[in-house]
């Protein structure tokens, strides 16, 4: 990876502006981009000093700044609570300790990659992403748009009471995941959510309380894999991870049903 010029944004305005070049690319924690079929980078814009790495919790929201790093997402004591410990799950294969000190929630969701563990778990989160010109919008309607040239500049995440459960299948601990599953249980509502098919995640949303029986769980799980498109490549086949969605799902069904009641 080339870079020709690298700026230190000192706002998030003139981040925005830099932004706007078709050369220019937001750095984030840099671990993905090397990934990327653009190698070379005219202009690398840095937001490490606008502040962005911090996370604020109110009554009703948690709020996750750009820059904070997926390590400080799986220690944080009130992500762990509100997500019933999913947020450990979803983030302790992602390469290693040193790789998630580095790798940024800001970078995992901007991305939208189809291997992302983080947009799969946030999705059933119904999590919001706000962006600086932008504005606030549901992180399900960003994950099909994308951001355009715009800067992320926050995460939230809506309290609720609800039951989370996540889970992936992995060739090897570290490895990209073949397939990964998030379900999240409220008293009214089911988000089911399937990345890494290998597309990037969708979620899919039922009303009341199905899937709390072994048969009304499996009933649920084939619905939501019909409804989505899986691919081949070098870590499974589509009818392979067309399978394990549905058995996935339907373990996390009743997970979440269990400890509702």
């Amino acid at each position: 990876m080339n870079i020709a010029q690298y700026v230190k944004a000192k706002s998030l305005e003139e981040a925005w502006e830099l932004n706007q070049k078709k050369t220019a690319v937001v750095f984030g924690g840099g671990c993905w981009l090397r990934l990327s079929p653009q190698r070379r980078i005219q202009t690398a814009i840095d937001l490490s000093g606008l502040g962005l790495d911090t996370m604020t919790e109110t009554d009703t929201a948690i709020h996750l700044g750009a820059m904070v790093t997926l390590r400080q997402l799986e220690t944080a004591p009130a992500l762990l609570t509100a997500t019933d410990g999913a947020i450990k799950e979803a983030l302790r294969h992602i390469v290693g300790v040193q790789f998630r000190n580095l790798a940024t929630v800001g970078g995992s969701i901007f991305g939208r990659f189809g291997f992302s563990d983080v947009l799969t778990l946030f999705l059933t989160l119904e999590a919001e992403v706000e962006l600086h010109r932008g504005g606030r919008m549901p992180l399900a309607e960003f994950a099909k748009q994308g951001g355009g040239n715009d800067i992320l500049t926050q995460i939230i995440i809506p309290k609720k009471k609800r039951r989370t459960a996540y889970t992936s299948l992995r060739l090897n601990a570290t490895d990209f995941p073949i397939l990964a599953c998030s379900v999240v249980r409220t008293a009214d509502t089911l988000l089911c959510a399937v990345g890494a098919r290998p597309a990037r995640a969708e979620v899919r949303a039922f009303e009341g309380t199905r899937g709390l029986t072994e048969a009304d769980a499996t009933a649920v799980a084939t619905e939501v894999a019909a409804s989505m498109n899986f691919e081949d490549n070098t870590r499974g086949s589509a009818a392979y991870r067309r399978d394990m969605a549905v058995e996935l799902c339907r373990r996390l069904l009743l997970q979440t049903g269990k400890e509702e009641a």
